[in-house]
């Protein structure tokens, strides 16, 4: 996002309000991911999203009420808030690039797994709570 961030068009921003808007993106960034991992903590279950069949519970309580990928989740608002403190239009097409290869390559894969685990009750929750927000 750096390197791309000098060849597209710039946009400024006043100091205060971009390092405020960083704050805010960064901060529910760095809480959907802190949540996320105390939930998944308290579930005693893996965190590690390349071995999904290792789940031996389903968390769907806490931030996992709001979203079933909370830790993208984080991770898409933190990139986006290095996108907004690099004041420039191309860098945004990385949230965008990260939330299209994680949902193809690893959120769909994990659910797939999910529903073989956790049968229907992993289904009423995919129905009941979006992937994203």
């Amino acid at each position: 996002m750096w390197l791309v961030s000098a060849l597209g068009p710039q946009f400024p921003i006043a100091s205060g309000p971009k390092i405020a808007l960083v704050a805010i993106l960064a901060a529910a960034g760095v809480a959907f991911d802190l949540l996320a991992l105390l939930a998944f903590r308290a579930a005693r279950t893996t965190i590690n999203p390349l071995k999904p069949e290792r789940a031996s519970a389903m968390v769907i309580g806490g931030v996992y009420r709001i979203s079933r990928n909370p830790m993208y989740v984080g991770s898409a608002l933190l990139l986006l808030a290095w996108a907004v403190y690099l004041s420039a239009l191309l860098p945004f097409a990385g949230p965008v690039i990260f939330a299209l290869y994680i949902t193809r390559f690893q959120i769909k894969p994990e659910e797939r797994v999910l529903r073989g685990i956790f049968g229907e009750a992993y289904s009423a929750y995919a129905a009941r709570v979006r992937r994203w927000l």
